[in-house]
């Protein structure tokens, strides 16, 4: 039996499960979660020790109908000016609650297009930030780059903020691709936007981009894997494109029968994760590929890589704070989100409150699952020394949790008491098999395919 016929036995092209970049995932999050229980979390933080930041912009000059991103499209700096206010109304209700001392390990900008603002609005953000909550020695601060949103004038606010890495948002460089997904990017503009980053002594590059979109071919996927090659980029992320239109309506756009088979997805991303290793790049867990010198490439090697809301990291702080309208933020003790709209977001910091909607406490269940699924996800192995010493469970009990797993995939996983290890060829798998480690029900999620 050819592995493509494994997989297909075992159904891969047929599974739609969850991207698990928190647990439990947000379709599961409640009302539970309030803003003054938010309030509480922010001030239990260890004082003196160093947390992340996530900054979300929602408006962009044009919503590229592929982008299931919450988001909202804008022609006048007005909305943006007034959104970057509200921003620093929370960054002080932050200051209120934050204990003394508190530094970031990482500051990221996403959207929507954060490089919508303008360079006052970057340097106005950027020092309200810094106010409440100062850089720490070695951190980095990265901001998500729309090459047909920017320009010398905001790259130089940006840098002289101190942006230290910049992601740009690849997709497909191939010019009918792009059309059919409302996202006209060229590969001289793209090109050009880096020239310009890295003029300004911005050393570390980001990449994204997406298999599966319409028309998409082996050939042209190899085209464009080459395209990107020739940038350079210390990290790219290689994307599912998730096909929702049922939670995003721009998608509708797209015409259904022009997206590759399940089977040529998996062809399409084999033969991009092929070239990115030819090229000396490290494969990072199930999308994400590293230049050897790169933090995360290092994060792999030692296993200390994680998974939060942006995909990988190798970020160590336990907390991460949102902040704007749908802003995730995640404690110790569980999950936060901010009210998804910007109407309800600005009406809850303009009353002087926190936008807290809903979000999760993490139950005792809810700890170990998470560390188990985060464990495949990152490392394609659970050991289980590591569970047993941070959680209450027995060897008998992990031992009946890796047969049941073992029984659902076989010959694709490696099982003894010391733990299991995802075989090579069932690394495909691998969403598919921390799905069994979930104990929330998926049927109504309405997740995207696990390939």
């Amino acid at each position: 039996m050819t592995q493509e016929s494994q997989l297909a036995q075992l159904g891969l092209f047929d599974a739609k499960v969850p991207r698990y970049t928190s647990y439990p995932t947000a379709p599961h999050f409640n009302n539970d979660v309030s803003a003054d229980r938010f309030a509480s979390w922010i001030g239990s933080i260890t004082p003196g020790s160093e947390i992340s930041l996530y900054v979300h912009v929602p408006f962009c000059r044009r919503l590229c109908w592929f982008c299931a991103c919450r988001t909202q499209g804008t022609q006048s700096a007005s909305p943006v000016r007034a959104y970057v206010e509200v921003l620093k109304q929370e960054l002080s209700l932050l200051a209120q609650h934050l204990p003394e001392g508190v530094t970031l390990s990482r500051l990221h900008w996403g959207g929507g297009t954060p490089t919508l603002l303008t360079p006052d609005l970057m340097t106005e953000l950027a020092e309200a930030i810094f106010a409440v909550v100062p850089m720490a020695k070695g951190g980095e601060f990265s901001v998500e780059i729309d090459p047909n949103e920017i320009d010398a004038a905001r790259l130089d606010a940006l840098a002289t903020a101190g942006m230290t890495r910049a992601s740009i948002g690849v997709q497909d460089f191939d010019p009918d691709i792009q059309e059919t997904i409302g996202r006209i990017q060229s590969f001289d503009l793209t090109h050009d936007a880096v020239e310009m980053i890295r003029a300004r002594g911005i050393a570390s590059l980001n990449a994204d981009i997406l298999f599966g979109l319409p028309h998409q071919s082996v050939m042209s996927m190899t085209e464009s894997v080459q395209k990107l090659l020739s940038l350079s980029p210390d990290r790219v992320a290689l994307y599912g494109y998730a096909h929702v239109p049922w939670m995003a309506r721009r998608q509708n756009m797209i015409p259904t029968d022009s997206l590759p088979t399940p089977q040529d997805r998996l062809k399409l991303f084999e033969t991009a994760r092929r070239l990115f290793l030819w090229d000396g790049y490290r494969e990072i867990g199930i999308d994400h590929f590293a230049a050897p010198h790169d933090g995360l490439a290092m994060a792999e090697r030692t296993g200390n890589l994680r998974r939060n809301f942006q995909g990988y990291t190798d970020d160590r702080a336990d907390v991460l704070v949102g902040l704007g309208a749908s802003s995730i933020s995640r404690f110790p003790q569980g999950y936060a989100q901010n009210a998804p709209s910007t109407s309800a977001y600005t009406k809850a910091v303009r009353d002087g409150q926190f936008a807290t909607t809903r979000g999760h406490m993490f139950s005792a269940a809810d700890r170990l699952r998470g560390r188990l699924i985060e464990a495949l996800m990152c490392d394609f192995a659970i050991s289980s020394d590591d569970i047993l010493s941070r959680f209450a469970i027995t060897q008998a009990e992990l031992s009946a949790m890796y047969r049941d797993v073992a029984a659902a995939f076989p010959d694709m996983l490696d099982v003894s008491a010391d733990g299991l290890r995802i075989r090579s060829e069932g690394k495909p798998l691998t969403r598919m098999i921390a799905r069994h480690f979930d104990a929330y029900d998926l049927s109504k999620a309405g997740h995207s395919s696990a390939i």
